[in-house]
């Protein structure tokens, strides 16, 4: 039984084990179906948490942009900036490489819409941003390389990319592209985005080269349409296919060149734009086969140059001017001066005006400004170039009188070889023409001057810390001595005007007159500068501000600065500056006038007198001006003016090192004339004005030429009187106290009171002039500072004013009795000279010597005083005039005391006529001789010496006819081998002379055309 039973076990057992197999396989695949269904929703989390933190790890960084930042975004656009001349007409574009022309949507028709739509994201009003159907298209096309390419992005990804990503090409760059979309079109509706899309977008170059962005500057700039409206479908569908590759597309070049190659791509994707607007419905059969025929390429806007190419210098000005304006716009609490000093502050005002769309309207006048280059940009008008020097540059600005306004200007002769503007940027030392500035203007406004003033031209010594001491000249050399204020300003005498700065205004108050008159660029330095008034300033000045400076004086002494911008409006035409102008009175109308007709005889007797040649409407257009140059004519000026408009010209070179040529030293003049010549043919309603306004308070004056004070019965004498205008308050009351008539005695240049003891022979008496610093104290301070001068100076006679004998004497005459008679002249000539004797003589060595007497005999009658003398300091020279016969003369010394020499050697003709060379020479006619056959004369024989009354006369015998003798030198010594001296010489065989010498040796030698012969053998006299 137990063994029935472990049978039975066994069989169960067995019959479990046969079912087990069937139940492990069923369970083994479900396990596994549930294993694998873990498994893969793991893999599903765990790529869904991959893809989750890759695209986490991409926009992690990005922020999340509010509504009001994409709003502001998109709605920003860099616009372009025009430039306008005076008169409303194109200048050109601001400086920029791209156009940009915003439009509204509602500017924007619908053909356009529907053509970009059409080629660029047909799914545009149905998708949230990412067209999913597109974008695998596009995959598609570019898997398949099929011919037909379209792009995978919305046009609202695009607009993304654009606004807010690079450009770059990347998978990091597409993912943050897909997210920015969908938020765009949260915040945005349709026609906003494809308005910001429109706007923004790159269409290529235009037909000047710019880079056109946005649909209405790619229809200016390709098609020269203005009004999107007037773009036909043709021209829609080719701007419509641009922007996929607006490079490969353009018909145009950088430089505005039409490029054949682009445009037949650009027409390729114009058909493909126009088939898929039929395809989408948007235009009809008819239409789509009239687009298909238009004339493209004919349509296309004429090539035109950048506006940075056709005026280069006037774009860059119109930058620099309406950048400090919108700096000043932008920081009102601060100066134009403070504002030039921060090139931060500018540069940032720069790129507003460039990028803001602004509408900038100059001043400039076209037909001025083309007319003033027209003479610049001639080369005839200049020196050649100079490998050296470079190229002789030009500046200058024309101004309106009354508003200050900037009508045209002269930035310099060729941009692409410096671009700096010589007229506005440049500043150069001014020379002369700060003289009417710094000087003469703010000493009549002060009643100190006038006109007819008088002013010493003598010199002035300044101190000079390196030198010494420094003694300044005119540029024609020499002192002129009292001159009148209008004839120093004709002239251009640097003297006068150093002193009238320096002493009676004063160099302080003469800078801050300047100051009020627009010149900013004098320093703290300046103020130290003593020849500042000439132009020996720091820096110098600019152009512009010395015109106008200068235009001041022609608006009648009211100030009012010079500007280039007249307003400047946004892109929708409002105003947001407007030039104000706003007159400084300065100076009074009376100064004006009298500075204007000073500046008239600058022309009509002055430096400028080439002027009345030179402009062809002289004596119709009433003109005044002033030259100016710098010491070694680095620079030269004229400012000049009408009643109406300044013109100011400066000349010279890049580098103030170069000098210019002679023909350069009066090139500002003649530039200045050919200038207005061309602005009165080209501009006449410019010159309207046709004489200068004379007003209230001025009247006509006769003063004397010595003081400027009322004229007196002495001043009438001595006949130097004036007769100018003046300023009814500063007219002269008081009479002339300068002149005086006395007796004087010139010494080594300066007049001085005689001694008691001087012949009245060798005394002058005439009305002469007591100066305010008399020529004596002069002279000492000359000789002080030529002691402490380095470097050297000229003579003291150099630096004696032409009129130092018309001085009234102070001093005492310096020389001294020594007690002695002087000793006789010496080395005495007689000479003919075209019908009169010429007698010359040494200069005594004796110091006490005041002159010379000539005495004369006719015929050997008794010497008798001509009356004639010669005083120290004169030419040692008489000259007496007769008719024929046989003269004799000797000359003595006279001294302070009175005492007078015994006579010099005699010199004498037998028989003299005085006939004058045939070439109107002094000297004597020789016959013709043979010099071939002619020998050397023989000594003269038969020498001999007789006393007679006093006299000596020596004789010797002639030599013979063929030696062709011209004359005889006879000689003096104390003994017979002693030193022997000349007396003098003679045609004849005799000669006589005078000498207080008990006895001497004399002898003779001949003269002819080969020399002198040897000496005669001595004779000896004994009185």
């Amino acid at each position: 039984m137990a063994r029935d039973n472990d049978t039975s076990s066994n069989k169960k057992q067995q019959k479990n084990k046969a079912k087990a197999p069937k139940r492990s396989k069923w369970r083994w695949v479900w396990m596994t179906l549930g294993w694998l269904t873990l498994f893969g929703f793991a893999a599903v989390l765990f790529a869904g948490g991959a893809v989750f933190g890759y695209v986490t790890s991409i926009v992690k960084d990005d922020p999340v942009r509010s509504r009001a930042d994409i709003e502001a975004k998109i709605n920003h656009n860099e616009m372009t900036g025009f430039a306008y001349f005076r008169d409303g007409s194109g200048i050109g574009q601001l400086r920029s490489e791209e156009d940009r022309r915003p439009v509204n949507y509602e500017e924007i028709p619908a053909s356009v819409i529907d053509a970009v739509i059409a080629i660029e994201d047909n799914n545009f009003y149905r998708h949230i941003g990412v067209d999913f159907n597109g974008t695998m298209r596009a995959v598609k096309q570019r898997l398949l390389k099929e011919d037909v390419q379209t792009g995978g992005s919305t046009l609202t990804q695009q607009l993304a990319r654009r606004v807010f990503l690079s450009l770059d090409k990347t998978a990091n760059r597409k993912v943050k592209e897909i997210f920015l979309a969908v938020r765009l079109e949260r915040f945005l509706s349709k026609p906003e985005i494809i308005t910001a899309y429109l706007n923004k977008v790159p269409f290529g170059n235009g037909s000047n080269g710019y880079q056109v962005y946005g649909i209405k500057a790619a229809a200016k700039g390709i098609f020269n349409v203005t009004n999107l409206n007037e773009l036909n479908i043709a021209q829609t569908a080719y701007l419509a296919g641009l922007p996929q590759l607006p490079s490969a597309y353009s018909a145009f070049n950088g430089k505005g060149e039409f490029n054949e190659e682009a445009f037949a791509r650009a027409i390729k994707r114009q058909q493909l734009v126009l088939s898929r607007m039929l395809e989408e419905n948007k235009i009809t059969r008819e239409q789509y086969d009239e687009a298909l025929a238009f004339d493209i390429k004919g349509s296309l806007a004429a090539q035109t140059k950048k506006a940075y190419e056709t005026y280069p210098y006037l774009m860059l000005e119109t930058e620099r001017q309406g950048a400090l304006v919108i700096a000043m716009m932008n920081n009102p609490e601060m100066t134009k001066e403070e504002l030039l000093g921060n090139p931060q502050l500018l540069e940032e005002a720069r790129q507003q005006l460039l990028t803001g769309g602004y509408r900038v309207y100059t001043t400039i006048d076209k037909q001025v400004y083309n007319a003033m280059h027209k003479v610049s940009e001639n080369a005839d008008n200049f020196s050649p170039y100079s490998e050296k020097k470079g190229l002789e540059q030009v500046a200058a600005i024309m101004l309106d009188n009354r508003s200050g306004a900037i009508l045209g200007m002269i930035e310099g002769r060729d941009f692409y070889t410096e671009q700096m503007n010589y007229a506005t940027q440049m500043k150069r030392q001014p020379g002369s023409t700060m003289k009417p500035i710094a000087a003469y203007l703010p000493a009549m406004e002060l009643g100190l001057i006038q006109p007819a003033s008088i002013i010493d031209d003598s010199p002035i010594i300044l101190r000079d810390y390196s030198k010494g001491y420094h003694i300044p000249v005119n540029s024609s050399g020499g002192y002129k001595g009292l001159v009148t204020a209008r004839t120093a300003l004709n002239e251009s005498r640097n003297v006068p005007a150093l002193k009238v700065f320096n002493q009676t205004v004063g160099i302080e108050q003469a800078w801050e007159f300047t100051k009020k008159l627009g010149i900013t660029t004098l320093v703290d330095d300046d103020y130290g500068a003593q020849t500042g008034v000439l132009g020996g300033l720091k820096y110098g000045v600019t152009v512009e501000e010395l015109t106008n400076a200068y235009s001041t004086i022609a608006n009648g002494g009211e100030f009012t600065d010079a500007y280039m911008i007249e307003k400047i409006t946004d892109f929708k035409g409002n105003v947001v500056y407007k030039h104000q102008v706003e007159p400084e009175p300065v100076f009074s109308k009376q100064t004006a006038y009298l500075m204007t007709d000073m500046l008239r005889t600058v022309i009509t007797d002055g430096t400028a007198r080439s002027l009345k040649s030179d402009f062809k409407s002289y004596g119709k257009i009433p003109i005044v001006g002033k030259t100016g140059s710098t010491q070694n004519y680095a620079d030269v000026w004229f400012m000049g003016y009408t009643p109406d408009v300044s013109l100011g010209v400066w000349i010279g070179y890049k580098e103030p090192v170069n000098t210019l040529s002679n023909a350069g030293k009066s090139r500002a003049r003649s530039i200045w004339a050919k200038v207005m010549n061309e602005v009165t043919d080209s501009k006449p309603e410019l010159f309207q004005t046709k004489q200068f306004e004379k007003p209230d308070g001025i009247v006509t004056k006769t003063v004397s030429g010595y003081s400027g004070k009322l004229p007196t019965a002495l001043t009438q004498q001595a006949g130097k009187v004036v007769t100018d205008i003046f300023n009814a308050k500063y007219v002269p009351t008081e009479p002339d106290d300068v002149l005086v008539r006395t007796k004087y005695i010139t010494y080594e240049g300066v007049n001085y009171i005689p001694h008691d003891t001087t012949p009245s022979d060798m005394v002058l008496e005439k009305v002469v002039m007591k100066r305010e610093k008399p020529i004596k104290e002069l002279v000492d301070e000359l000789q002080k500072a030529f002691s402490g001068m380095k470097g050297g100076h000229r003579p003291l006679s150099f630096y004696m004013p032409k009129d130092a004998g018309e001085d009234a004497p102070t001093k005492p005459d310096p020389r001294e009795d020594d007690g002695k008679d002087p000793s006789p002249p010496s080395d005495v000539h007689l000479t003919a000279a075209g019908g009169a004797a010429k007698i010359s003589f040494a200069k005594n060595p004796e110091n006490d010597v005041v002159g010379y007497r000539l005495y004369r005999s006719e015929g050997g009658a008794v010497f008798k005083g001509t009356g004639k003398v010669v005083l120290t300091g004169q030419d040692t020279l008489f000259t007496d005039s007769g008719s024929g016969g046989n003269y004799a003369y000797y000359i003595t010394a006279v001294d302070v005391a009175g005492r007078e020499s015994a006579p010099s050697a005699i010199v004498s003709f037998d028989s003299w006529s005085g006939i004058p060379n045939p070439d109107g020479s002094d000297q004597e006619s020789l016959p013709d001789i043979d010099l071939d056959n002619l020998a050397p004369p023989n000594a003269p024989g038969q020498v001999g010496a007789q006393i007679n009354d006093q006299e000596i006369t020596v004789s010797w015998a002639a030599n013979a006819s063929e030696e062709h003798i011209t004359k005889y030198q006879i000689y003096l010594s104390d003994t017979a081998d002693g030193v022997y001296s000349r007396l003098g010489s003679t045609p004849a065989t005799h000669f006589s002379f005078k000498t207080d010498a008990p006895s001497g040796w004399v002898r003779v030698t001949a003269i002819n055309g080969l020399g002198e012969s040897s000496p005669s053998s001595s004779v000896q006299f004994k009185k």
